[in-house]
């Protein structure tokens, strides 16, 4: 049979009115789409359900057993509906963010705690991956959100400069520039054999390095080009040469390692990406929480952060 659930529903509604007009009315429709949609369902069973001739009208023996079992099947099916709106509401939300390594000492993991404290439901997951990565796996919807350093060009995806991170040189703890710990201009590090990362993929943060130096008309020799921001700390303790990295980096302490400040002004962004049409929950409290925790650090906040948060509260308890 190719009766409908609608068909269903109008049946029983003009068995409960007991008149065509009223179960019209009350369905919300003119009565003869609902007199045809009768004919049909009749047709399609084969038999009567109504007796037209009494009045008020009345179900025919076959027209009360169709009246119980539609009943029942309409009943069915808004449980069914509940059921799965129930399973929505109740459905674990996911949030996915890439990241660079250098944004783990730049205060992403307070961002990360705040949002976790405050959205226990989501699931959380972290991926470490290189800027160019996140805007591939941004468009493959295999994360959701990025925190990364190199601006790009695509129209697919948005990208909000966070704020801007001041530059310092890491210098072996025992080369003699280190042991005077004044600040070292881009000139005199364009003489230290340079240790840049990552290797892979390029353009990265290598090239925003080199190109600082070039801004600035000069020439650095590359020793090493580290696989990561780790790697290449690591070889400036083994005194194969000196690294640029952002002054976060500071945390990451290691021996036999100090860290410069740059005569220069010398800065990298710290960029967050997302999708250019996407407006989730899970996005618009993770902007509450950057304009939350920069308020408190005393960071300007972007106004695109503020747009994308807007209509998110954070209470004074949760902010805290």
């Amino acid at each position: 049979m190719d009766m409908d659930l609608r068909q269903l529903r109008y049946f029983v509604a003009v068995a409960d009115a007991r008149n065509f007009t009223r179960a019209a009315e009350r369905l919300h429709i003119a009565q003869p789409p609902l007199s045809r949609q009768i004919q049909l369902l009749e047709a399609e069973i084969g038999a009567e359900l109504i007796d037209r001739s009494a009045r008020p009208l009345k179900l025919t023996p076959i027209g009360r057993l169709v009246y119980d079992q539609a009943t029942q099947l309409i009943r069915r099916a808004e449980d069914l509906r509940e059921m799965v709106q129930r399973a929505r509401l109740t459905e674990k939300r996911r949030l996915v963010v890439g990241f660079v390594a250098s944004s783990i000492y730049a205060r992403l993991p307070q961002l990360i705690r705040q949002f976790r404290a405050l959205a226990p439901h989501v699931e959380l997951t972290l991926l470490e991956m290189m800027s160019l990565e996140q805007i591939a796996a941004l468009k493959d919807g295999r994360i959701d959100v990025g925190f990364g350093r190199i601006r790009h060009e695509d129209t697919s995806v948005r990208r909000i400069v966070l704020r801007e991170e001041k530059l310092v040189a890491a210098l072996p703890a025992a080369h003699p520039l280190a042991r005077d710990e004044r600040p070292i201009s881009l000139a005199t590090l364009a003489e230290i054999p340079l240790i840049v990362y990552p290797r892979m993929p390029r353009p990265s943060y290598a090239d925003q390095v080199l190109g600082l130096f070039h801004d600035h008309d000069l020439a650095p020799r590359v020793a090493h080009e580290a696989r990561e921001l780790q790697i290449a700390i690591g070889l400036v303790a083994a005194e194969e040469g000196a690294c640029v990295v952002p002054d976060s980096v500071r945390k990451l302490r290691v021996d036999d390692v100090r860290y410069l400040e740059i005569v220069e002004p010398a800065t990298s962004p710290i960029i967050m990406s997302c999708r250019i049409a996407e407006d989730t929950p899970e996005l618009r409290l993770l902007a509450a929480v950057i304009a939350n925790l920069y308020e408190t650090w005393n960071y300007p906040v972007p106004e695109a952060i503020f747009r994308m948060a807007e209509g998110t509260v954070l209470t004074p308890q949760e902010a805290s």
